[in-house]
């Protein structure tokens, strides 16, 4: 999701510190979860009893030895790379359920989008799983631009995983074409327009923002699992099912599927995504701020 996490001061995004080399330079995280393992096992360290967990000290002492470094080794590439996949797969989730949905619906469009739902929601769990140790699994251009407005990436970083998560959504709706013996290239005819639409991604991206921000600061071992649940629920509760993502909405708009979006209506989704994403980083700054240490 993102390289939103920043220093103790209480940024609209940040809840951790940078850690320091030997040679005293700031190292810092580039994303929200790649702290998460170390936040876990305080907590655990905290709560276990000592005889246990003195057990555990030296079974996690041989793991941390085998572990390599997160994040702060992954070289561009990787990120990209991660990025891309990440993309990739979750494209071809809601899009591939979205045909197996509707298939073995027989019209009934309430069960259909069910399906697609659940599929979707499971997928973003793993991927923010397995991803943010290495990207931070923004996902989402939306994520990637609130990161590098509160300067937790460049902007050079953040138009190139934009570019890689484009490239990834596009790879994964032709993926799931290809899995229904659909022709791999298409536009959408389905219509998506009209205010309450707009309305509708504004705020679905708006509690998109607002739920990684808030509990990365406060229950940042469960990011995987908000997230995930936020945007099965948003299936339900928006008008729109919930983009929230613009890149998302560009892959989606090239899928005439149960899925889809017409490319004349996605410029429109994009911007209010976006402002969904503003209004969102505004009210996290507000209520995350504290005095500065």
């Amino acid at each position: 999701m993102s390289d939103l996490a920043r220093e103790a001061d209480h940024c609209a995004l940040g809840c951790c510190r940078s850690g320091r080399g030997s040679g005293g330079r700031r190292v810092q995280a580039p994303g929200f979860f790649e702290y998460l393992h170390d936040v876990t096992a305080a907590n655990r360290a905290v709560s276990q009893p000592s005889a246990r967990q003195a057990r555990q000290a030296g079974a996690v002492a041989t793991l941390e030895s085998h572990r390599p470094e997160l994040s702060v080794a992954a070289g561009t590439a990787q990120r990209l790379g991660a990025e891309a996949l990440g993309s990739a797969l979750l494209l071809a989730a809601v899009v591939g359920s979205g045909i197996m949905g509707e298939r073995l619906a027989d019209g009934n469009v309430a069960i259909a989008l069910l399906a697609n739902t659940a599929a979707t929601g499971a997928m973003l769990f793993v991927l923010i799983t397995i991803l943010s140790p290495i990207s931070g699994a923004h996902l989402n251009p939306a994520v990637s631009a609130v990161s590098a407005l509160q300067q937790n990436i460049t902007w050079t970083l953040c138009g190139a995983y934009i570019a890689a998560q484009l490239v990834g959504a596009l790879a994964g709706v032709a993926t799931a074409h290809a899995m229904f013996d659909l022709p791999i290239a298409q536009l959408s005819i389905k219509e998506r327009s009209g205010a309450a639409q707009l309305f509708s991604e504004f705020v679905a991206t708006f509690g998109l923002i607002a739920t990684i921000i808030l509990t990365v600061r406060y229950a940042p071992e469960r990011v995987a699992a908000a997230v995930a649940s936020y945007i099965m629920a948003a299936y339900w509760f928006t008008a729109s099912t919930s983009f929230a993502n613009p890149a998302v909405t560009v892959a989606r708009s090239v899928s005439d599927t149960f899925a889809g979006i017409r490319p004349t209506d996605a410029p429109a989704f994009i911007l209010a995504q976006m402002g969904g994403a503003a209004a969102a980083t505004l009210l996290a700054s507000w209520l995350t701020r504290a005095r500065r240490c």
